[in-house]
This record gives structure tokens, C-alpha cells and sequence, in this order.
């Protein structure tokens, strides 16, 4: 017997090649069976999908989540239950000493699925910036030790690269980072700023499997060139095995540079939101509001799934996320696509208009329903900014979206 069987949707699984509408069968907190006809089979429970696509739990591979102790983190519980995000991968909000309270205080007692990056830097993301600061906060063998003793949730190393952050000390955060990786046998992420370094620098220290994220930004550190073509050094690491990943958030997507590196081919390996206080209001919102924009780029549903999906669990080496093959984690998320008009936002205010528009209608994590929470209200040092003002006011926001800083003016 089942525990529950969700009937009548259509099965969008580009990562395990199902398409079509099918049931999905869950037991025992896996997926147990996909294919037709599974709601007559006896089940405890059936969840009627109908009209709804059925997707394998997104996993957003960039995000903040240590809530209460960062200057960045955010609480994912609110967000997760009407996004369908199911696995929240952190990006080094918690270094090796500021990690165990990370662990104990916010990724054990979430409702999803909670994976993170430790940062190279010892204190993490605690305050907003210069975590590099200093190179004896760069403690290479404590990273490497804390992460040996907490391999169930830690997945690689984070270094935040570009200035002010790694100012004086050039290249050697990076060197610090892939080091530690090394020693665990583990993927780098790198945040991508403003030069200097370069990126020729950068990305001809990543090794195949290491991540750049704010990959399609319009910063200095760049992927294109001022003749809007790919810089060959980035190509070269691209086609060589280096993954890129989006990483919206508030300073990280550029429509400009997204539409160059498309126009050329080069769609991202990963669709990120890099969800933060700074970006949970805007112009990022969420990752179904993100995987939007690229619709409207011109990327396929399938192909815009997959990168919310299959792609970011081989990053991570687990390939029993994003997927309803069965045995898989039964993380299921049901989507509903809506047409019409909407306006999509850039971090520099630059809109694009699309057609499509993504919108969860039910979250499963492990085969059981997230209930409704409401959203959390902004940390007490946040001031919404002009842009965010000015699409609230526009109404250009995600279905249900509720501005949290009082009245607009």
C-alpha cells in the first residue's frame, strides 16, 4: 500500500527523461513507482494534480538561510512552502567556529532540506562584508576538519572573491579555498565582484566541478567582454568543466550579459536565486520568479526546469535530489505555468517583459505537504531600496507577494 499517490498532473522530470502525465506514487518518504494509472493501486491518501505540472523539489544551489545570527540570512520555511524549493544549498554564511550553531540552531530544525558551502573565512557571513580581511582568519585545516566531521551537510568551500573583500591579499583567499577543497576531495564556489582580480586570473585557478556564482552579472568581473563576446579564458573553463551558476540576488544578474551569453550559446549550468534579506523583497523574489525570467530570455520549460533540478544535484553528487525517479527523496513540487503579461527585473532596474510565469500551488518534502506560514518579517537593518519600491508599486511581484515595510510612498 501506498502512503500517497499524487494523480492527474503532468510529470516534468527532465533529469530521468519523464514527460507526460502520470501519477507518482510515495511511500515511505521516497518516490515508489511513476507511470499511469497508480491512483488505483490501495494508498493511504491521493492528492488530485490535475491541471498542475509535477516537478521533482527544486533545489536552489545559492542561497542565505543562517537566520538570526548573519547580516544576510533569512529564514527558508516561509519562502519554501510556496516556491517549491525543497533543498536550500547555503553559501557560506557559516565559517568553521561559526558553523556548529548554524547546524544545531537553523538546518536541523527546518522543515526542508538545508545543504551549505563552509566559507574559507573562520567567522562566515556575519557581518555584510570584508570577511577576508585578514589571512589568519583563513584557517585551511580547520575548514577542511570541520567539514570531514560534518560531511552530511557540508558540500565544498565558499570564497568570496573581487574587491573590497579579498583587497590586499589578490589571488591567495582562492588559493586558501581550493586547498581546503582539495583536502576533502570537494568542489570550490566562488563569488564573482569587482576586479581586480581579473577573470582570466580566476578562472584559470578553478579545477572541472569547482562553481563560479553571479555567473551572468554585469559587474566588472565579468563573462563577456565590452564587445559583449565571451572572454576566451572563461570559455576555455566553461568547456573545460567549471560550472556556472547564477546566483541572482541583488547585485549578481544582468539581462544585458544573460542575453549575450545566451545569444552565443551559453546557457547556465545552474539557476540560483543567491536569496537573501537584500533580495527576498526583490528584484529576485524567489527561484520559480527567477526561472521566469529565463523563460522570457527564450529558454525552454524543460531546459529552465532541469537547472533547478538534475543540474544543481550533480553538483552537489546527490542523485537522490531533484529527480522522481523512484527511491529518490519523495521532494515534489507542483507547479501551475500562468500566461499573460508580467515584468521581470534585472538588479539595475533593467525590465523585460515575458509571457510565462511560474507559480507553485503545493510543496512535498519527504511525501508530506508544507503547510502555509507567513512571511517573515525584514531583519531590523534593512530599509527596502528604490528599486523594490518602485516593482512593489508597480505591482510587478510574485502571485501572493505581500510588501512588508509598511505603506508605499
Amino acid at each position: 500500500m501506498y502512503d500517497l499517490v499524487i494523480h492527474g498532473g503532468e510529470v516534468v522530470d527532465p533529469g530521468a527523461g519523464l514527460r507526460g502525465v502520470m501519477d507518482v506514487a510515495i511511500e515511505h518518504g521516497r518516490i515508489a513507482a511513476v507511470g499511469p494509472d497508480l491512483a488505483s493501486h490501495p494508498t493511504r491518501e491521493r492528492l488530485d494534480a490535475t491541471g498542475n505540472l509535477v516537478l521533482p523539489g527544486l533545489i536552489d544551489l545559492h542561497t542565505h538561510v543562517y537566520h538570526g545570527a548573519t547580516y544576510w540570512g533569512i529564514d527558508p520555511d516561509p519562502v519554501a512552502w510556496h516556491t517549491g524549493v525543497t533543498t536550500w544549498v547555503d553559501a557560506g554564511s557559516a565559517g568553521a567556529t561559526t558553523w556548529p550553531a548554524f547546524r544545531d540552531w537553523c538546518i536541523r530544525p527546518a522543515r526542508t532540506r538545508i545543504l551549505a558551502y563552509l566559507n574559507i573565512a573562520t567567522s562566515g557571513l556575519a557581518s555584510a562584508t570584508h570577511e577576508l580581511a585578514h589571512l589568519d582568519t583563513m584557517d585551511v585545516a580547520l575548514c577542511a576538519r570541520t567539514i570531514e566531521a560534518n560531511r552530511e551537510f557540508l558540500v565544498g568551500v565558499k570564497v568570496r572573491m573581487g574587491a573590497p573583500d579579498v583587497n590586499p591579499h589578490g589571488m591567495e583567499p582562492l588559493r586558501r579555498a581550493i586547498d581546503a577543497a582539495t583536502r576533502v576531495g570537494l568542489p570550490i564556489m566562488v563569488h564573482l565582484g569587482m576586479s581586480p582580480p581579473s577573470m582570466d586570473e580566476l578562472v584559470g585557478a578553478l579545477r572541472p566541478g569547482d562553481s563560479i556564482t553571479h555567473a551572468f552579472n554585469g559587474n566588472t568581473m565579468r563573462m563577456i567582454g565590452e564587445d559583449g563576446v565571451i572572454v576566451p579564458s572563461v570559455a576555455r573553463a566553461w568547456d573545460s568543466g567549471m560550472i556556472v551558476d547564477i546566483g541572482h540576488g541583488a547585485g549578481g544578474f544582468s539581462f544585458l550579459t544573460a542575453e549575450a551569453l545566451i545569444g552565443q550559446g551559453r546557457a547556465p549550468d545552474v539557476i540560483s536565486t543567491d536569496l537573501h534579506q537584500l533580495a527576498v523583497n526583490g528584484p529576485a523574489f524567489d527561484l520559480p520568479t527567477v526561472m521566469s525570467k529565463f523563460l522570457a530570455l527564450g529558454m525552454s520549460l524543460d531546459d529552465v526546469i532541469e537547472r533547478a533540478t538534475a543540474r544543481p544535484a550533480k553538483v552537489l553528487g546527490r542523485p537522490d535530489l531533484g529527480t522522481l525517479r523512484p527511491g529518490a527523496h519523495a521532494d515534489v513540487a507542483l507547479f501551475k505555468v500562468d500566461h499573460g503579461d508580467f515584468a521581470f527585473y534585472d538588479v539595475r532596474g533593467i525590465r523585460r517583459d515575458g509571457q510565462s510565469r511560474l507559480r507553485n500551488t503545493r510543496t512535498l518534502v519527504g511525501g508530506r505537504v508544507l503547510a502555509s506560514l507567513p512571511p517573515a518579517p525584514p531583519a531590523l537593518w534593512m530599509t527596502p531600496s528604490y528599486l523594490q519600491k518602485r516593482i512593489a508599486q508597480a505591482g510587478h511581484v510574485p502571485d501572493g507577494y505581500v510588501w512588508p515595510y509598511g505603506k508605499l510612498d
